[in-house]
């Protein structure tokens, strides 16, 4: 999975960071709560490795910001407070997860596991936009009750402005996700693609889903 994890303890973040990539992670790191919560904002995230204790913003705000913007990324939080308040806090304000300090590494491997695992079986489930509909599992496309054949690039392109209704994604997000961020695609295949998008999903239909925001990027909506 592609990790956000958001610690301001130097050594616990080594820590944690080296357990993590060597469980088959990628784990970007950040060390403040401001700086955590405009990455998980911009980054497209399996999951968010937040501490409670944080400079600027604590974890409590971050994750309530986050949930407050439609953000569904898994937020498995830690922190040194154990009372039963604390953990309902936390949980309320839109950790799935708590996890108190001190940990055993094994105990937050099994965690991430478990809420990777979570997050899987949501992203099998059929999408639906409008008239529009996507099945992960079976690959398959249908709008109006019609099939729509797509390439595999196509598709992931799809499913990634489905599964973000609403929101708006910038070329560099769309890049990362779908064309992974070592692609030496040209910069402007984005754009090429959203208009192979629009001819197979929009075109003869009466309401555009694919919509350009100038300047920002683009976004799927009903």
């Amino acid at each position: 999975m592609d990790i956000l994890l958001v610690e301001d303890d130097s050594r616990v973040a080594r820590i944690v960071c080296r357990a993590l990539t060597e469980a088959g992670h990628k784990v970007d790191t950040s060390f403040d709560g401001g700086d955590g919560c405009l990455r998980a904002r911009s980054g497209d995230y399996d999951l968010i490795v937040l501490d409670v204790m944080l400079p600027g913003m604590d974890g409590y705000e971050v994750a309530r910001r986050l949930r407050g913007e439609e953000q569904r990324t898994p937020i498995l939080m830690l922190t040194a407070r154990d009372a039963v308040a604390d953990r309902v806090y936390g949980l309320d304000a839109g950790a799935d997860d708590y996890l108190t300090k001190p940990f055993a590494l094994e105990e937050l491997l099994a965690r991430v596991r478990a809420l990777g695992r979570r997050a899987q079986q949501a992203e099998s489930s059929i999408l639906q936009v409008g008239d529009l509909s996507l099945d992960p599992r079976r690959h398959e496309v249908t709008r109006g009750g019609k099939s729509i054949d797509l390439t595999a690039r196509e598709f992931a392109l799809l499913a990634f402005l489905m599964r973000h209704t609403g929101r708006v994604l910038a070329k560099d997000q769309i890049m990362d996700h779908v064309w992974g961020y070592e692609s030496e695609a040209s910069s402007n295949v984005v754009e090429i693609y959203i208009h192979y998008l629009r001819e197979k999903v929009d075109r003869g239909f009466g309401n555009p889903l694919i919509r350009t925001i100038r300047g920002v990027g683009y976004t799927l909506r009903t």
